[in-house]
C-alpha cells in the first residue's frame, strides 16, 4: 500500500491551524500506519512550532514540523515535500477542515481512475452574522466541478488534492518560486504536468469546508482577488518560454470585452440593488486581469512576511 504525506502550509492562523490538522487525525478507512502530518510553517519567527508539538501529542500517526522561514507559498510546498516521506502526497489548507472520509475518498479515486492528480469540491462556509453578499461570498471561497468521480482534462488548485510524488516534474521542490507572491504556483506545476501527460481526476465526494477569515469575507477582498485570478492566464502566456503572444493577445482581448460588458451590468445592477450584483461585478473584474496582468497592476496576496 502507497504510504500518503498529508501537508498543511500554514502563517500565523493557529486556531484554523488546529481544526484542519484534527479533522486530518480523524480520517476513516485509511490504515495509519501509511500516514504521516507534515505542517509547514511559513512565518519568520517559528510562531506555529508550539501548536503543532502540541497537536502531535493528539495524532494516530507521526507529525514533522517545517519552518521555512522564507515568505511565499511555493517556498512553503517545496519545504513540506523535502521532508515528506509518502509516495503520495495530499494537500490540505489551513483554513480548511476535512469530513473523516476526505483523504479514503481521494485514495479509492486515484486507484481506480490510476490517476496523477486527484482534485476535490470545496465547500465555502461563512459564520451566521455574514448576511451581506452571503451566497456570493460563500460560493467564492468554493470549488465547484463535475457532479460525478471521473477522469478531467482541466485541473483545480493544491488545496484539496492527491499527488504522485513520482509523476511530479521533481519530486522535491516542483512549485516555481517565481510565484512565491502572487500564487498560481500550483497552475504552472499542473499545467507542466498536463503537457507531460499526466492523468487528472475528480473526486465528487471527497469535498472539504473552507472556512475563510473573517477579513477575507468582504468584497474589499474577493474583488481584489478576482482581478488576481483574471491574471492567470495572460501572465502565463508572458511566463512561457518562448512567450506565448498569440495566447497573450486573446485573453487580453478577450478580457477588454469582458470588462466591458460585465462592468456595465454591474454598475446597472447596482443601481437597482440586484441580489446577484457582487457575481457580475467578479466577472467584470476577472476581466480587467486579464488585460492589466503586468507590472504596476499586479497584486500579491501571498509571500508577506512578519514577525
Amino acid at each position: 500500500m502507497e504510504t500518503v504525506s498529508l501537508v498543511i502550509p500554514t502563517q500565523r492562523r493557529l486556531s484554523g491551524l488546529s481544526v484542519a490538522a484534527r479533522s486530518v487525525f480523524a480520517q476513516q478507512g485509511v490504515d495509519p500506519a501509511r500516514l504521516e502530518l507534515v505542517v509547514v510553517d511559513n512565518d519568520q519567527v517559528p510562531s506555529a512550532q508550539a501548536t503543532v508539538e502540541s497537536l502531535a501529542a493528539e495524532a494516530p500517526f507521526p507529525v514533522v514540523y517545517v519552518h521555512e522561514p522564507k515568505a511565499g507559498v511555493a517556498n512553503a510546498r517545496n519545504a513540506a515535500l523535502a521532508q515528506a516521506k509518502g509516495e503520495l502526497i495530499a494537500f490540505l489548507d489551513d483554513d480548511e477542515e476535512a469530513p473523516p472520509n476526505w483523504l479514503a475518498g481521494l485514495l479509492s479515486t486515484r486507484t481506480s481512475l490510476d490517476a496523477d492528480v486527484v482534485f476535490g469540491p470545496v465547500r465555502g462556509r461563512a459564520p451566521p452574522e455574514i448576511t451581506r453578499h452571503r451566497t456570493y461570498l460563500e460560493t467564492f471561497f468554493s470549488r465547484l466541478g463535475p457532479a460525478s468521480t471521473g477522469v478531467i482534462e482541466d485541473y483545480y488548485g493544491c488545496g484539496n488534492s492527491l499527488l504522485r510524488r513520482a509523476a511530479l516534474p521533481d519530486p522535491h521542490a516542483p512549485f516555481s518560486a517565481l510565484r512565491n507572491h502572487i500564487g498560481g504556483e500550483d497552475d504552472l506545476l499542473f499545467g507542466q504536468m498536463k503537457a507531460e501527460g499526466a492523468r487528472f481526476a475528480w473526486s465528487a465526494d471527497a469535498f472539504v469546508w473552507e472556512d475563510p477569515v473573517p477579513s477575507r469575507l468582504s468584497l474589499d477582498y474577493t474583488i481584489r482577488r478576482a482581478f488576481a485570478y483574471g491574471q492567470g492566464p495572460s501572465a502565463a502566456c508572458a511566463a512561457a518560454t518562448p512567450p506565448n503572444y498569440p495566447g497573450l493577445v486573446f485573453w487580453m482581448a478577450q478580457g477588454l470585452v469582458q470588462a466591458g460588458v460585465f462592468g456595465l451590468l454591474a454598475a446597472v445592477k447596482w443601481l437597482i440593488g440586484a441580489p446577484d450584483f457582487a457575481f457580475t461585478l467578479d466577472r467584470a473584474a476577472r476581466g480587467l486581469g486579464k488585460t492589466l496582468w503586468w507590472g504596476p497592476f499586479k497584486i500579491e496576496f501571498y509571500g508577506r512576511s512578519a514577525v
